[in-house]
């Protein structure tokens, strides 16, 4: 079959697919992420752009039709305004753009496109997109609870799809048109409603009203949700409260209507008041330890630890969110006269249960004596989630009668053997619904806490961990509000609707990747374990312990084990081998190798495989840099007989998630393209090799920085410009004979983007060359005079005119460089006597540090668009220094300013605009 090159080989628009990919990020209604929690799924609009440009021809790949240069480009452009809409969210499912994309894919495979698979499907984004772009899909995991949410995204849609409700109440309506999977949404909500009425009735009197008084007033309202403090004693023998273990005393911080916490001591004794206003006190814990308010003495987290471990920290009621019918406020505990008795709530006899994992890294419960996944639940909410669950099966049954009543074909075989009748839609119905037990875990949890930024509940999985919550906030499952029955039914439902339509059926299966699954000449695009990043396998054992008590009698075999496999995990986790790294590394490389050579076998040749990484160098020795995933995922890539022929950076990650506080976390994900080697490659010298390299490299280093990729994203995508010349030879041969090693070729990669980013040394200003030095060795930290007086001798600067430019502070043998708090901020008239980079790159950051765009804004619009880009420049070096140097607070200040770039430029035309209406203004008065 001939080859040709695809759009994705060539070129993308690259600017327009990342902004899709970032404004997706922060839209909720009917996204399928939040049809169930995964973590690390990739945009829809990625997975869409990756697929549709992998599988349509780039036009230089028809010399016949697009004879010249020119007309090449106008036809690519015309792919890509296809592209650029395809990849807006309001498109998704715009059926006349979805047949115009479908067309172009049908033109480049003959009208034969392949079927696609994606081996480590978890999330479900890359199958998604797809089925919706019209190819037979297959999805498959090892993991059960990423195999049930692609089974729910892309086989049971389809396989209902165009079918009536069958639930009593739709079927008196008038309405007898079902698109898609709108009778199946419609079921969805009204069985939803049928079991929570089932729960309510069972464990509904749990969660009454209350009564308090307020202004001597007797009042009634509806809990909305309940505040919660473990508690610990004082370890100092001569008081020995029980202190309540409060992070934070903050409440709510929205402007005007500010509440907070206060301690209240009497006789020994703290107690907890909610107060108007904001908090006069820091809590009583945090991750130096924590302190008591009725003696004042610290004591150290082991302390908490001990007393967790012996005998288990108690719980303190200290006050309730509310609604009245005038809004939402809080009630101190000590104010409400009329509850219920918590302390008679036993934990339901039987109920699921699992270890958390011996973790520490990612779990931090168990050194507190919270050994079992149950014990992250209130007894309250553990009674509320068994009888959910358990209840699933009674609504099941009903829905298969209500089936066979509105004239389902009545068949008695389960959907895990292919059934399509009366009972498998049942069973599909009660698949969404432990969903819905899932979710209501997520939000109905002892580890969720309360946000005071946003008066509402967080979720266990604020991040890719289950770190120990102190101070927590418990749902009322029946309020309506956050974490309720209602808002989680909805979100499902609105995800089905939102699902493909079509005829391109889906199929998931469990299967461990390394295993030959038997297909052959397909499609694939996956995202596969970023080397030792996420276990996933002991996070999603929260949700499995749920799902597995709701679904095992739908699919045994899947839920035949007490948890997730552990031992199959394609991860290099030194827990599993007796914490021996080198056993765990071994263990990756085989298996992703083994997995690679897979996807050789299953690949069409005629398209490229897309592989998503994302994972951090951040390895350094006397060489340079490197990465054992990395070096893992490459060497497996080319060893199983792949070539690299194109790398992209992605916008995949939101760069405000609490994982990314840290800069080592990534924004983007690296999309490599890889090609089945069906060409014999040449042997060359290293020599050649570095040649070829720095002729590459560089226009794709300049590529990189003119699209305002992120600093921190930078290392990464210089890897595939690299890599991809690494890939196209047999070996390269070292001047001792010994073939040049992936890990030997990141190191070189490393090494020509550090030569790179220091060539803007040649354009600089002494006063900024000697900063740059300084900063490079000691950031801020002090200097003695003299060791700074030679190195500005060296350079034919003097410290004073250093000190004088404004940004070295100077005296008593002594000298230090300002930090960005004590430089003046930026001025057209302090400008043009002192135009040094260094003083301008620290006030530009600060601008951006304190006023955001509109604060860099205004420095654009006095200084050109050349030093505009030497300040970029800058920045890019600085965040290098800072990020290899483990100053995470400095690095992530250059990544912000760079990633708003085009931001801030925008805010230049209106802030022109602006002054111009001003000028008018003034002139018409």
């Amino acid at each position: 079959m001939e080859t040709k090159k695809k759009l994705i080989e060539v070129a993308l628009p690259l600017d327009e697919i990342n902004a899709a990919c970032a404004r997706e990020k922060s839209i909720r209604h009917g996204h399928p992420s939040t049809l169930h929690l995964w973590w690390a799924r990739r945009p829809l609009a990625a997975a869409r752009a990756v697929i549709w440009s992998s599988l349509v021809d780039d036009p230089s790949s028809h010399p016949e039709q697009f004879p010249t240069e020119e007309l090449q480009n106008r036809e690519r452009e015309r792919l890509f305004s296809i592209l650029k809409e395809l990849v807006v969210w309001e498109n998704s499912n715009n059926q006349e753009l979805l047949a115009k994309a479908k067309a172009e894919i049908m033109k480049s495979t003959d009208n034969n496109p392949p079927a696609f698979l994606d081996p480590f499907a978890g999330g479900g984004a890359i199958p998604l997109e797809a089925q919706r772009l019209g190819l037979k899909t297959y999805a498959s995991d090892l993991n059960p609870v990423p195999v049930m949410i692609n089974k729910a995204m892309i086989e049971f849609p389809l396989q209902f799809q165009n079918l009536s409700p069958v639930n009593p109440k739709s079927r008196k309506s008038l309405n007898t048109t079902y698109i898609g999977a709108q009778g199946l949404a419609e079921d969805i909500e009204y069985y939803g409603n049928r079991l929570k009425q089932v729960v309510f009735d069972k464990v509904g009197k749990n969660y009454p009203k209350i009564i308090f008084y307020k202004d001597n007033i007797k009042k009634q309202a509806n809990v909305i949700a309940y505040l919660w403090a473990k508690n610990a004693c004082c370890p100092n023998p001569a008081c020995k409260a029980t202190i309540p273990l409060i992070h934070s005393m903050e409440l709510s911080n929205k402007r005007g209507r500010e509440k907070s916490f206060e301690f209240v001591i009497q006789d020994n004794c703290c107690s907890v008041k909610i107060k108007d206003g904001k908090a006069n006190s820091k809590g009583t814990v945090s991750r130096q330890g924590a302190l008591c308010p009725c003696c004042n003495e610290p004591f150290s987290l082991d302390e908490v630890r001990i007393q967790g471990q012996n005998r288990g920290l108690g719980n303190t009621l200290i006050g309730y969110v509310i609604e009245d019918g005038k809004g939402r406020d809080f009630i101190s505990a000590d104010e409400v006269c009329s509850d219920v008795d918590y302390r008679s709530l036993d934990r339901p006899t039987l109920h699921p249960n699992g270890r958390i994992p011996n973790n520490t890294r990612d779990f931090r419960p168990q050194l507190y004596g919270l050994y079992d996944f149950s014990d992250l639940f209130t007894n309250r909410q553990l009674t509320m989630l068994t009888t959910l669950s358990d209840s699933i099966e009674t609504i099941e049954t009903i829905v298969e009668e209500d089936a066979k009543k509105a004239g389902m074909r009545e068949d008695s075989t389960s959907i895990s053997n292919g059934g399509s009748g009366s009972k498998a839609y049942a069973e599909a119905i009660s698949i969404y619904l432990a969903f819905l037990v899932d979710k209501m875990a997520d939000y109905n949890s002892a580890n969720c806490s309360w946000s005071a930024t946003r008066d509402t509940i967080r979720n266990v999985f604020g991040r890719q961990a289950i770190p120990m919550v102190w101070d927590y906030a418990e749902a009322n499952p029946f309020s309506g509000a956050s974490g309720s029955f209602e808002s989680m039914l909805e979100w499902i439902k609105k995800v089905v609707l939102d699902l493909p339509k079509g005829n391109s059926p889906g199929m998931v299966i469990q299967w461990d990747a390394t295993q030959d699954n038997g297909l052959n000449n397909i499609m694939i695009s996956t995202d596969p374990p970023y080397y030792n990043n996420i276990c996933y396998s002991d996070l999603s054992d929260f949700f499995y312990i749920w799902m597995r008590n709701s679904l095992k009698r739908v699919y045994p075999s899947i839920f035949a084990t007490m948890s997730t496999p552990k031992n199959a995990e394609l991860i290099a986790n030194p827990a599993r081998f007796d914490g021996k790294e080198l056993e765990a590394k071994q263990y990756f490389e085989d298996g992703m190798l083994q997995t690679c050579k897979n996807l050789y076998k299953y690949n069409r040749s005629d398209v490229p495989v897309t592989i998503y990484y994302a994972y951090k160098q951040s390895e350094n020795d006397d060489e340079g840099t490197a990465s054992n995933g990395w070096e893992t995922m490459l060497a497996s890539i080319i060893n199983a007989g792949f070539i690299i022929s194109g790398t992209w950076p992605m916008r995949t990650e939101l760069s405000n998630r609490p994982v990314a506080t840290g800069a080592n976390a990534l924004a983007s994900s690296i999309v490599i393209v890889c090609r089945k080697n069906t060409n014999p490659k040449e042997d060359i010298d290293l020599r050649t090799f570095l040649d070829v390299l720095k002729s590459e490299m560089i226009p794709a280093l300049k590529n990189l920085q003119a699209s305002n990729i992120a600093p921190v994203d930078l290392a990464q995508s210089a890897i595939g410009p690299g890599i991809a010349v690494y890939s196209r030879y047999n070996s390269i041969i070292q001047n001792d004979g010994s073939i040049l090693t992936v890990r030997d070729a990141l190191k070189i990669i490393n090494r020509q983007l550090d030569q790179y980013l220091n060539d803007v040394n040649f354009d600089m200003d002494v006063e900024t060359s000697l900063a740059l030095t300084m900063y490079q060795q000691k950031a801020f930290d002090i200097w003695n005079f003299g060791d700074v007086n030679n190195l500005a001798n060296s350079k034919n600067i003097s410290v004073d005119r250093m000190a004088s430019a404004g940004f070295v502070e100077s005296g008593k043998g002594k000298v230090s460089l300002k930090e960005r708090s004590e430089i003046a901020p930026f001025t057209a008239i302090g400008y043009m006597s002192n135009r040094s980079l260094w003083l301008l790159t620290q006030q530009t950051v600060k601008a951006m540090e304190e006023k955001g765009n509109e604060g860099v804004a205004e420095i654009f619009s006095v200084v050109d668009a050349q030093v505009q880009d030497q300040i970029k420049a800058l920045c890019y070096q600085l965040f290098l220094i800072a990020d290899r140097s483990g100053w995470t607070e400095e690095a992530l200040s250059y990544n912000a300013l760079i990633t708003s770039w085009d931001e801030s430029i925008s805010a230049v035309k209106i802030l022109e605009e602006k002054k111009k209406e001003a000028v008018q203004l003034n002139l018409f008065d």
